[in-house]
């Protein structure tokens, strides 16, 4: 079983940050944290992207601003058969010296910080924009350049209403650093074991506790109940399966942890509103109408 695992990060001699290309082999990292901010930009590749307790579909284009000791990953969906790629900027707070961003110029930067916490999803003009600039900046060989161009994009993205918090709930990212040690790797263990069988007793022992003390930990940080969460995630599993494959009902509902059909038809229509056959003609239908107009 991967715990969320603390990464390390070290900067050269010559940079004050971390500016990367990466390729498919950056999506095994498992659910991890670090002191840094990241920036990342998706330039290739589809799939589930798992950010403190929020799970949420990602595909080439996504943009997203993380806090420091926010956990986090990125899984491909389909896991194979596919190309993947990303741009990652990864800095501290003090990358530039302690007291930089107090600077009064730099007010909004210092309240785009503040909301990293959650972790968000920029979008529209803002997300095209950016990519491009992220795109400018990794290929930039000039260390000077890079460092005002990184300066430009928090600026821009500090400016932006275009944007999702993702956490918005803050369940990970306002816990203190001891609570975050012991509720990082239970959604580490939930990350890898969702799809399967999920055991209390074991996602219990991972937090240390007995099952019942882990519930009313559990929710008390999540203000959600273990169960909840566990269907949350399938049913967000299950939504990506219905809508971008051709995959049979049942064959969705047991690869996504269901182990019962009919409690897979149950549940579903309870959250949607829809069989998930219905909700599968109805999105295709919408597919087919935008298509039409576009």
């Amino acid at each position: 079983m991967i715990k969320a695992s603390f990464e390390a990060l070290h900067t050269s001699n010559r940079q004050s940050f971390l500016a990367r290309k990466f390729d498919e082999w950056a999506y095994d990292s498992p659910y991890h944290f670090h002191p840094e901010y990241e920036l990342t930009c998706i330039t290739k590749g589809t799939g589930k992207r798992y950010m403190g307790s929020h799970m949420e579909d990602f595909v080439a284009g996504d943009l997203v601003l993380i806090g420091p000791n926010l956990p986090h990953c990125w899984k491909l969906e389909p896991a194979s058969e596919q190309e993947a790629g990303a741009i990652v900027i990864q800095f501290t707070a003090d990358f530039l010296g302690p007291d930089f961003f107090d600077k009064p110029e730099l007010k909004e930067i210092r309240k785009l910080f503040k909301r990293a916490g959650s972790g968000i999803r920029f979008k529209g003009h803002t997300q095209n924009a950016v990519n491009k600039s992220l795109n400018s900046l990794i290929n930039d060989e000039g260390n000077f350049n890079r460092m005002l161009g990184l300066l430009n994009i928090l600026q821009q993205l500090s400016l932006s209403d275009e944007y999702t918090l993702l956490d918005q709930s803050q369940s990970i990212a306002e816990r203190t650093p001891a609570e975050q040690e012991r509720i990082n790797p239970i959604f580490a263990y939930l990350v890898d074991n969702f799809r399967g069988q999920v055991s209390l007793d074991e996602a219990a022992g991972v937090a240390n506790m007995t099952p019942n003390a882990f519930c009313k930990y559990f929710k008390k940080i999540t203000r959600k109940t273990f169960i909840e969460t566990i269907i949350e995630y399938r049913m967000n599993y299950a939504t990506q399966q219905l809508v971008q494959t051709d995959r049979s009902i049942a064959e969705i509902a047991f690869d996504s942890g269901f182990g019962d059909v009919s409690h897979f038809f149950k549940t579903f229509k309870n959250k949607m509103h829809l069989s998930p056959l219905n909700y599968r003609k109805k999105f295709m239908r919408e597919l087919d109408a935008a298509e039409a107009r576009a």
